[in-house]
C-alpha cells in the first residue's frame, strides 16, 4: 500500500515537472518568436526611413541648394548619410553649408565632416530637411519626441522649403492615431506646474513632465528647459492652430511640438519599398 502511494506520488510528481517543463519551453519559444518578430519590424521600418530619407535629399538638395537645415532623429541620420555621399562619393555638394537643430544634428554633420553653420551667419535656409512623430491629413505635425522641438521649429521657421521624412507608422487620418504620447511642450523649468495646469483646464487631457530615464529628475532640453508631454483626447476635434497659439501665449511656454502650416510635402517610406509623397 505503501509503495502504491509512493509510486502514485511520483508519477505525479513526474507529470507536474513535465507539464511545467512544456510550459516553459513554449514560454520561451513564444518569447523568442517576439523578439524576433520586433527585430523584423524594426528592420522593415529602418528599411522605410531610409528609402524616404534618401528620396527626399536626391530630389530637394542640389547644386541650388546653398544652405540646409539639418532636423533630428533616426530618419534624418539616413538623410545625412545620403548627403555625405553626394559630397565626398559623388563630388557634388562641395559648398553647401548645414545648419543644426540640435546636439545630435550638430555632431552628424560633423561626425560626417559637412560644413557646418550657423542661424548667426546663415539666417535663411533654401531647405530644412527633418523627421516627424506623427502627420495628419492636413499635414498638421507632431515633433519633439526626442526633446528638441524649439530648435527644431526655429529652423524650420527659417527655411523656404521644409521638407519632412518618416517611415509609414507617421502617417495618420488624425493626429493621436498612431502617437499616443501627447503633443511636447518646451517650458521654463519655473512654470510647468502652472502651465500644466493651464493647458488642462484649456483644452483637456493630461500634461505630465518628462522625466529622464538614467537621470534622476525630469529631462533637459538642449536648451535648459523642461518638457511637458500633453496627452490630448483622443477622440475630440481639435482646431491645432487655434491650439497652438493658445498654449503658446501662455507664461513660461517656450515652444510647442505643434507644427501647423509649416511642412511642404512628406515623404513616407513603404513597407513594401516605395516611397509615398504628400503635398501640402
Amino acid at each position: 500500500m505503501l509503495s502504491g502511494f509512493l509510486r502514485r506520488g511520483v508519477q505525479r510528481a513526474r507529470f507536474t515537472f513535465t507539464q511545467q517543463l512544456g510550459e516553459d519551453l513554449l514560454s520561451g519559444a513564444a518569447a523568442a518568436l517576439h523578439t524576433q518578430i520586433r527585430k523584423m519590424d524594426d528592420i522593415a521600418l529602418d528599411a522605410a526611413k531610409k528609402t524616404a530619407a534618401r528620396t527626399a535629399v536626391d530630389q530637394w538638395v542640389t547644386e541650388d541648394t546653398k544652405i540646409l537645415g539639418i532636423g533630428s532623429g533616426s530618419t534624418v541620420v539616413y538623410a545625412v548619410q545620403r548627403i555625405a555621399e553626394r559630397v565626398w562619393k559623388e563630388g557634388e555638394l562641395t559648398d553647401l553649408i548645414c545648419v543644426p537643430s540640435s546636439y545630435q544634428a550638430r555632431h552628424l554633420i560633423l561626425d560626417y565632416n559637412l560644413n557646418l553653420g550657423d542661424l548667426d551667419r546663415n539666417p535663411n535656409i533654401d531647405v530644412a530637411i527633418d523627421g516627424a512623430d506623427e502627420v495628419d491629413r492636413h499635414m498638421v505635425l507632431i515633433k519633439g519626441g526626442g526633446g528638441c522641438l524649439l530648435q527644431e521649429k526655429v529652423v524650420a521657421s527659417c527655411a523656404k522649403h521644409f521638407i519632412v521624412v518618416a517611415d509609414y507608422t507617421k502617417n495618420s487620418i488624425r493626429l493621436g492615431e498612431q502617437w499616443c504620447r501627447g503633443v511636447p511642450i518646451e517650458v521654463a523649468p519655473m512654470a510647468y506646474v502652472p502651465i500644466k495646469l493651464h493647458i488642462e483646464a484649456l483644452f483637456g487631457g493630461e500634461a505630465s513632465l518628462r522625466m529622464a530615464k538614467v537621470k534622476a529628475g525630469p529631462i533637459v532640453t538642449d536648451n535648459g528647459n523642461f518638457l511637458l508631454d500633453w496627452k490630448f483626447i483622443a477622440n475630440r476635434e481639435y482646431d491645432w492652430d487655434e491650439v497652438n497659439r493658445a498654449i503658446t501665449l501662455i507664461p513660461g511656454v517656450l515652444e510647442t511640438g505643434l507644427f501647423v502650416n509649416m511642412a511642404h510635402k512628406c515623404y513616407y517610406g513603404m513597407a513594401n519599398g516605395t516611397v509615398k509623397v504628400q503635398n501640402k
